[in-house]
Formats: C-alpha cells, sequence, structure tokens
C-alpha cells in the first residue's frame, strides 16, 4: 500500500518478509534507497494509514505460544512486550487476541519512530522495570532482537517461527535457538 501511495512499484509478499521487524524509517529507507527524511516519513504515514484501520489485525497468534505464555507465568516468570511496533498498535494487537493478562508490560516506540531501535527501547525497559541483566531475556525472531538484547547484556533466544532465519539470528550473535514453543518453554524453566 504505501509502495504505491508514493508511485513505487509493489513487490510480491515473498521478498517484503525480509522487511518485517526492524523500525518502519529503516525499512522504508532501504526500500526506496533512500535516507530523504520526508519520502520516508511519507511512506510509514501511508503505511500507517492503512495498518490502522486493516493491517493491525490480519496476523495469527502463532500455535503453542498461548499455552507456552501460560506456563511461564504460572512458574512465576515475569514477561514483557519490547516492540519496534508503536505501542499504540503493539496494544491493540495483544488485547485482540487476549494475550495482556500475561504480561507485566507492553513497550514499543512512538509514533514519531522514539524508541524504535530495540537496544534503546530494551533499555528503557531495563530501566523502567527496574530488570537486571543477569536474569533477564530477550527473546525475538530477528536480528535487531539478539543485537538489541546483546547490547544490554541480555541472554538472547533467536526463536525460528518468526520472520527470521537461523542464519540471521546466528550471525547476530544469539546465545539460543529454539525451533518450537515447547523447546522455549524446558530453556527458560530449566534456568
Amino acid at each position: 500500500h504505501a509502495l504505491f501511495r508514493l508511485g513505487k512499484r509493489e513487490l510480491p509478499v515473498e521478498e517484503l518478509t525480509a522487511y518485517l521487524g526492524p523500525p518502519l524509517q529503516h525499512t522504508f529507507g532501504d526500500l526506496l534507497d533512500t535516507d530523504d527524511d520526508e519520502v520516508i516519513a511519507a511512506a510509514v504515514a501511508a503505511y500507517r494509514e492503512r495498518f490502522a484501520v486493516k493491517g493491525l489485525f490480519e496476523n495469527e497468534v502463532y500455535p503453542g505460544i498461548p499455552d507456552l505464555l501460560q506456563e511461564l507465568c504460572t512458574v512465576g516468570t515475569d514477561l514483557y512486550v519490547a516492540t519496534s511496533k508503536p505501542v499504540i498498535y503493539a496494544r491493540q494487537i495483544i488485547e485482540h487476541f487476549n494475550l495482556e493478562k500475561f504480561f507485566r508490560g507492553i513497550y514499543g516506540s512512538e509514533m514519531d519512530g522514539r524508541r524504535s531501535d530495540k537496544e534503546e527501547l530494551i533499555a528503557h525497559v531495563i530501566e523502567q522495570e527496574n530488570l537486571s541483566a543477569e536474569e533477564t531475556w530477550m527473546i525475538g525472531d530477528r536480528r535487531h532482537d539478539v543485537i538489541g538484547g546483546r547490547a544490554n547484556d541480555l541472554r538472547t533466544v533467536g526463536v525460528l517461527w518468526g520472520y527470521g532465519s537461523r542464519e540471521e539470528l546466528v550471525t547476530a550473535g544469539v546465545s539460543h535457538i529454539c525451533e518450537e514453543p515447547r523447546g522455549l518453554q524446558i530453556l527458560l524453566t530449566e534456568q
């Protein structure tokens, strides 16, 4: 939608998958091959125009995730969301799928792009929640999650049921990789 609105060729979904996860400003800078802030801002605005009314709920919860979250909460694990997505959208998505009861906090970027960098966002969560780096894990499916976690001295877990690949996660320096939710449950509850 955003590329079309800017008069650019729309890409097949398969090609766009590589851009899922990172902050939109970076994504559109790459897709449009520009560092022009006005062009990038126009692309982000066009994207959000559709996302806010339709795209927000064009996703689904991965099988096994509600059970995993419930089990982790049952054993006393405090869970937080740290997403590059604007927090206003993250909350709506999590509430739409009735997952909010599992999280002690939901953190994301601001609409103006503040805290869209994972390193900065994770540091913010750690500070706001007074978390210990030694006891905190960053779990994600993309290199930005791993890089942000490592920059904050966290153990990192890459999950393969998202959009990233094993190669991407390993290259970023991930501590652990889990292929399915059950593996993540075992890893976290045995620590």
